[in-house]
This record gives structure tokens, C-alpha cells and sequence, in this order.
């Protein structure tokens, strides 16, 4: 497949005809070849974002809308050429590429409802006769940078509900999944939102760097939004913070999942298996701790291991695999190091077990304590750690004891300790009796502490794409000093 810039509605090759390749993690084939961006052409977007934001910011609630809601439908209808793209380019499954349409096309209906409230309030002011309001108003060019792990979710939400309020956006496509974003832009241009409303790049790996700082510095450029990991968002951050342009960062994490000793066994292996292997691991908020009561972990551990050493890895094409393969061997090499430093130092292998190229079995480590770095560095891969805790207290501390904190979950039959627990945990997100895997369009969706800052979704995704803009109007005379 062959891919060229979207700019101001138009396919275009980059300059000097320059492209780059994609390939397949599981048999190294070539899928994707993509046009490798220069910064000309990353200018040339933001000059037609911006032109394009003067008719857009000024369009009616109802038709912002009925585009968005044309393009959830058109994603619908071309879900299969999405799941073709996703499952050639990451790896994934076609069960969780179909999953990723489902979700996504959710997201613009759930930003085309956003539409009509994008409002604001009437402050009393102290001035007579003077009507003094906060409007939320279209902050201009959002550029938003997604990653492969959940392609077509995270770079439609990171453009959505920008558009919902009004602004035009650039979307900086992940280079191991081109075509895969492409299509997204290619949707919402045929849905209407085209002539620079919707632009998308794609650049070679080793010009991300100067590729993306070009769109942050551009004085056009206003929000940026960035998925993905800690180190590259730290930097996407910095460079916003030095250009004066807010960012919503969403970020690694290390989510733990506590099991309480009054906790449903069953529905607690069945969360944990869904939250650690999903995808291989490969979600920002995947289980990567389990913090299990020392009074019930033998059973739980017995359960799980029971439950995991039913799902199977390999080529994710092939029906009887659950999952599917991991994004690269460079993932599996480190997957590898990270469980041969935990076993060294006396963790326990219940299942699984080393990755084989792009390959990895579920592999869920017993035993696992704060000397190992299992314990604290984010494996993004189909590892669990088990950590075992003496009571409540302890699971707590266990659970704070991390950079991260985007998302968690408890679990325990009594909903009110439950509830009790979950409020001391440092994260964004916290679910009782559930997996830490979840979300839905209209949630506020983001982490605290090394995952960010800054809300998606719903009204939180409102306050995040607008500025507030304090407006008045005098009704009658009004007293000066002079």
C-alpha cells in the first residue's frame, strides 16, 4: 500500500518524493509504504489547518454534527479495510482491531453530542447594568500525536472532540501504523470535513523528532495532545511548556489491580487475565501489578495461572490465538530481560515464558518484589507481576509505590472498604470490582503523577480543546474615575 500526505483535503507526496516503509511484525513483509514528511510539508499543514479554522471555528453547532456523525457511519462501513490495516501493521488480532471501529466510531458520535455544549456562564458582575460572561470558545490548530497500541481509538480521540468544539487539527500518524491513521483522515475528509479541516502526516522514525518540535513551535499551532510513553511525552511537554501552549499528555503506567481478601475470586481472575493480556499487555492501562492479600494469594494464583494457560499467542490471524503478536522484537527483548531479572533474584514463573522473536505466551511472575525491575518498569507486554501483601494497608502502599498512576482497580466484596481503599489510591482512573482496562467516550480519561496531566472525554475534553474568554456587555451608562 502506498500512502501520501492529507493536506488541505488533498493526497500529496512529501517533498523530494521521500517515503519510508512499515512492515509486518510477524513475517517482516513490507505493508506500508508511507510519504516521509518534511518540515515544508509539516508548515504546509499547519498553513492549511489554519486557513481552514477561520470557516470552521465560525460553523453551527448542527452541522459540526451531522459531519461527525457521517463519519462515525462511513468508519462503520469501511471497518473491514481498517482491521485489515491494523492487524498488517501492529500485530493485533482482528477480534480487538474490530474493536478499536467500535470504540472509535463511538467517540465521534460522543463528540458530535458535544457540539451543543460548548456554552459557558453568566458571572454576576459588580458593574451596574453590565452582563459579564465565561464563553468557551475554539482555541485554533490542535495537533495530535497518537501511537500504534490502539490506533484507530487513540488518534480519534485525540482529533474528535477538537473538532467538536470547533478547532482544525493536524494528526501526527504513529509510524508503525501509517496506513492506519491515514484512513482515519480519509474518513472524516469524505464525510466532509476536508479543504485543511482534517490533516494528516506521516514521517520516517528517525524524523519524528524534528518533524513533530516544527508543529509544536509553529505559532499556528495551538493545543497538542500526545498518547504514549513517559520519555517522548516528557519531551513533548517541554517543548510545548517553551513555546506557551498547553498540552494534554496522556502517559505510560504500571496499573495495579488489588485483590482484597473478601474479593471474589472468580470475577478477579477473570478481570486480571482480560487486564494483563489484552493485546498482549500493550495498553496504557493494563494490569502490570497484581497486589494480591497474602491470605488468598495461593488461590488466586492457582486460578489465574489455570485461566492463562488457556490463551495462546501466535499469528493473530489464526482463530485459535487469542492474542496476537507483540509490535516488535526490540518489545520482546526487553519483556526478556526484565523476566530474566526477576526470576534471578527469586520470582516464580507460573506460566508463560520468554518471548521468541515477536512471540511471547501470557507469563504471569510469582514472588515478584521491590528489587526486581518488574516492579516498577512498565514491561507494555503479555508480564504480570504478583505481589503479595499482608493486608489492606500494605496493598495500598504497594499500590502508590510507583512513577505512574493513570489507572487501578480493587477489588472486595464489601463495596464501602472498597470504596475506602480506592480513594487512596494516586491515579486517574479507579475501578472497583472491574478490570483496569476500560473505557468509554464520555469519561474523563487521563492519569496523575509520570501519566500525565489533562482530561479526554466529554465536558472534560471540552475544557481541554477551548480557551475561556471572559466577554461583557454594557446595558446602560457606566461611572468612570476620569
Amino acid at each position: 500500500m502506498n500512502l501520501e500526505l492529507l493536506i488541505g483535503g488533498q493526497a500529496r507526496p512529501a517533498r523530494r518524493q521521500a517515503t519510508f516503509e512499515r512492515r509486518n511484525p510477524l513475517d517482516d513483509t513490507v505493508v506500508t509504504r508511507a510519504a516521509a514528511a518534511t518540515l515544508d510539508d509539516a508548515v504546509a499543514a499547519v498553513e492549511a489547518a489554519q486557513n481552514a479554522f477561520k470557516r470552521w471555528s465560525q460553523t453551527g453547532p448542527g452541522e459540526r454534527r451531522m459531519k461527525l456523525l457521517a463519519a462515525a457511519d462511513r468508519m462503520e462501513a469501511r471497518q473491514d479495510e481498517f482491521i485489515e490495516r491494523m492487524v498488517n501493521e501492529t500485530g493485533a488480532t482482528p477480534g480487538w482491531a474490530g474493536f478499536n471501529v467500535m470504540v472509535a466510531a463511538g467517540m465521534l458520535r460522543e463528540a458530535a453530542s458535544l457540539t451543543t455544549q460548548v456554552g459557558g456562564d453568566v458571572i454576576p458582575s459588580n458593574v451596574p447594568d453590565n452582563l459579564a460572561m465565561g464563553m468557551r470558545v475554539p482555541c485554533g490548530v490542535v495537533l495530535g500525536i497518537a501511537p500504534w497500541n490502539a490506533p484507530i481509538i487513540l488518534a480519534t480521540r485525540a482529533i474528535a472532540t477538537p473538532l467538536a468544539c470547533g478547532n482544525t487539527v493536524i494528526l501526527k500518524a504513529s509510524e508503525q501504523c501509517p496506513a492506519t491513521h491515514h484512513l482515519i483522515g480519509e474518513v472524516l475528509v469524505e464525510a466532509g470535513l476536508n479543504d485543511g479541516i482534517v490533516n494528516v502526516i506521516t514521517n520516517a522514525p528517525d524524523q519524528a523528532a524534528e518533524v513533530v518540535n516544527a508543529l509544536i513551535d509553529h505559532p499556528c499551532v495551538r493545543r497538542i495532545n500526545f498518547t504514549g510513553s513517559t520519555h517522548v511525552g516528557r519531551m513533548v511537554g517541554e517543548r510545548a511548556a517553551r513555546n506557551l501552549k498547553p498540552a494534554l499528555l496522556e502517559l505510560g503506567g504500571k496499573a495495579p489491580m488489588l485483590v482484597l481478601e473478601d474479593a471474589d475470586l472468580d470475577a478477579a481472575v477473570e478481570a486480571a487475565a482480560f487486564g494483563a493480556f489484552f493485546n498482549q499487555g500493550q495498553i496504557c492501562m493494563s494490569t502490570e501489578r497484581l497486589v494480591v492479600v497474602e491470605a488468598i494469594a495461593d488461590a488466586f494464583a492457582e486460578k489465574l495461572a489455570r485461566k492463562v494457560a488457556g490463551l495462546r499467542a501466535g499469528d493473530p490471524r489464526d482463530a485459535n490465538n487469542a492474542l496476537g503478536t507483540l509490535i516488535n522484537r526490540a518489545s520482546g527483548d526487553k519483556l526478556n530481560a526484565l523476566l530474566d531479572d526477576a526470576e534471578g533474584k527469586g520470582a516464580r514463573r507460573l506460566t508463560g515464558g520468554r518471548a521468541e522473536g515477536v512471540i511471547m505466551q501470557p507469563t504471569l511472575v510469582d514472588g515478584v518484589t521491590d528489587t526486581m525491575r518488574l516492579y516498577r518498569e512498565e514491561s507494555f507486554g503479555p508480564v504480570v507481576a504478583l505481589i503479595r501483601v499482608a493486608d489492606e494497608a500494605e496493598a495500598i502502599r504497594v499500590a502508590n509505590d510507583s512513577e505512574y498512576g493513570l489507572s487501578a482497580a480493587v477489588f472486595g466484596r464489601d463495596t464501602a472498604r472498597a470504596m475506602r481503599v480506592a480513594g487512596q489510591i494516586e491515579s486517574g482512573i479507579c475501578h472497583i470490582n472491574s478490570s483496569t482496562v476500560h473505557d468509554e467516550p464520555q469519561m474523563p480519561f487521563g492519569g496523575v503523577k509520570d501519566s500525565g496531566y489533562g482530561r479526554f472525554g466529554g465536558r472534560a475534553g471540552i475544557e481541554s480543546f477551548t480557551d475561556l474568554r471572559w466577554m461583557t456587555v454594557q446595558l446602560g451608562p457606566r461611572h468612570y474615575p476620569i
